[in-house]
């Protein structure tokens, strides 16, 4: 099922059932002239097939990477899919919350117009432990934003982390490269990762390193100089300045050809920079093609592999706890 919702500007934006989705966001220049800033397919059958790559959706139970697919609640381990390598990668290949068809309400709030999502992620699914009660509720606002909100409880203890994985151009879908767009990222330090992008347990500061995007840099002018396992490119998470909990400006992208600026916000400690490393050229809205680094995320969350990293901010929900995580991405 699919959702359009439009804002008091004009700005149009259009939600799917499954994978409690954004499909499109259609977002004016300076100019007035408005294209679809995101990566998708014109039907939902199409976001069931192997040239989806998380465009847009909510991913869970666990966004990012889990070594090894394993971790251990209070003496019991549990055993995860690994699909990406020997690793978990966003919830599972089968039944994450990606995959699976989210019921969907629209409303008209204070702030503006959007839809509420809602799922229950039963017992076992995945291997997760517990019912996980999954709200997600996107407000195209009358300021230019979407705000994404979710919340979840549980049956039983159980590790979440919920995104949403939007791949954006903000030149328009389908434009052929994002490197030209410039990033700011407000983030003193970043989550080292090995050969497999899975956190060792450092946290290192990002001066004097390509990681730097304190001020706004051009994605590509420091690629080359990536090395050793962060040779393939940003798709790393960085360790976010300010209060955890509060709602703060984290990010900004900014595309030189038409003036888009977009502002990202959370409470979350972490944000994955992804830069569509993976991207290969599949066909997408209007037949238009996807191709390699056409895109960049900015997936706000929790950091990976954090229940096998004691010195993260923990992931873990208890029965009776609610999991809450704001999002915010505002054009400017």
């Amino acid at each position: 099922m699919e959702f359009v919702v439009e804002n008091s500007n004009g700005m149009r934006a259009k939600f799917i059932s499954r994978g409690a989705t954004l499909a499109e966001w259609h977002v004016p220049d300076a100019n007035g002239e408005t294209v679809d800033v995101v990566l998708g397919f014109d039907e939902e059958a199409g976001y069931a097939t192997g040239a989806n790559q998380h465009f847009g959706c909510t991913t869970g139970r666990y966004a990012n990477r889990i070594a090894k697919g394993r971790f251990t609640i209070e003496g019991r381990e549990y055993q995860l899919a690994t699909n990406i390598g020997q690793n978990h990668l966003h919830g599972g290949p089968e039944r994450g919350l990606d995959k699976v068809e989210w019921a969907g309400t629209e409303f008209d709030g204070p702030d503006g117009k959007g839809v509420r999502f809602h799922y229950v992620s039963p017992d076992g699914e995945e291997n997760f432990p517990g019912d996980l009660d999954c709200t997600v509720v996107y407000t195209l606002t009358d300021d230019n934003a979407i705000r994404v909100e979710y919340r979840a409880t549980t049956t039983k203890p159980t590790h979440v982390n919920l995104t949403n994985h939007s791949y954006f151009n903000l030149a328009g879908h389908g434009t052929e490269s994002v490197l030209d767009h410039e990033v700011r990222i407000n983030a003193d330090h970043y989550t080292v990762v090995d050969e497999e992008a899975i956190p060792t347990g450092e946290i290192a500061e990002v001066a004097g390193t390509p990681f730097d995007f304190r001020e706004r840099q051009t994605i590509g002018t420091r690629l080359d100089s990536l090395t050793g396992p962060d040779a393939g490119g940003y798709d790393h998470n960085y360790v976010l300045n300010g209060q955890t909990g509060s709602v703060r400006e984290i990010a900004e992208v900014f595309d030189p050809s038409s003036a888009r600026r977009m502002l990202v916000s959370t409470d979350q400690p972490g944000v994955q920079l992804y830069i569509g490393n993976g991207l290969h050229g599949q066909t997408g809205k209007g037949g238009k093609q996807y191709k390699y680094r056409s895109a960049v995320c900015l997936e706000t969350q929790h950091f990976p592999d954090t229940p096998n990293q004691p010195s993260f901010p923990s992931t873990l929900l208890q029965p009776g706890e609610t999991y809450e995580h704001v999002c915010e991405y505002k054009f400017v």
